[in-house]
């Protein structure tokens, strides 16, 4: 049973990734390659995940057969949840090659996270929201936010804590943040990622953004 690395790979396109495999010796260059060329006219792939297994031949072949269903035809691009292939990929047995700063735990677990913050969703309804709590070691924190048409937009102006050590949240690592302001608008998935980019950890949206009248978000997902 040959040893090599099977790899995810984010792409520009949201929820596309790619899923393949390549022999140890050559990661780093395929890598690179995919990179700076793109797949199958897909630009901007950026690597997530890769591990080292025995029989990668074999378990990359299971894992396009279990991914099927989402699988674009004739190529190695699946419309799915990025973190659920992480999950899955991070509990084989076999040496993490990338991300090489964290281990397999830390991997599986900020998957585990992003994947419940992703799937916690119900029903937004239009208008403004407010967050305003204190953070320790911090001090108080405000957040604006406005939801259109079901999306939840925190506004720039937000005044936002540090985040601490350990996981932290994609949509605040990719939110502009300048001496605690946030810097632009950014879209979110739903409450507790908009409570990420505010409070700088993990938390409860629901019942954290609240309305004009001072009703928490859970009080609409009861309607």
């Amino acid at each position: 049973m040959a040893k090599g690395i099977i790899y995810i790979m984010d792409t520009i396109v949201s929820g596309l990734i790619k899923i393949g495999k390549t022999r140890i010796d050559q990661f780093d260059i395929r890598m690179k390659f995919l990179e700076n060329n793109g797949y199958k006219n897909v630009t901007g792939l950026q690597r997530s995940f890769a591990i080292e297994v025995d029989a990668y031949d074999e378990k990359e072949k299971l894992i396009h057969e279990i991914f099927s269903k989402s699988r674009v035809a004739n190529t190695e691009l699946f419309a799915l949840d990025i973190e659920v292939v992480i999950l899955l990929l991070s509990s084989l047995d076999g040496k993490q090659i990338y991300p090489s700063d964290k281990t397999k735990k830390a991997v599986f677990n900020a998957a585990t996270v992003e994947f419940e913050v992703r799937a916690d969703n119900g029903f937004l309804p239009d208008g403004e929201y407010f967050l305003q709590r204190k953070v320790k070691g911090f001090g108080e924190v405000k957040g604006f936010a406005i939801v259109e048409d079901g999306v939840f937009k925190v506004k720039k102006g937000s005044y936002c804590a540090p985040t601490g050590k350990g996981y932290v949240h994609e949509i605040r690592s990719r939110a502009k943040i300048v001496n605690n302001i946030l810097q632009e608008d950014i879209i979110c998935l739903n409450p507790s990622s908009a409570g990420w980019v505010v409070i700088g950890k993990a938390n409860n949206g629901w019942c954290e953004w609240k309305d004009k009248k001072g009703n928490k978000i859970a009080d609409y997902r009861k309607i």
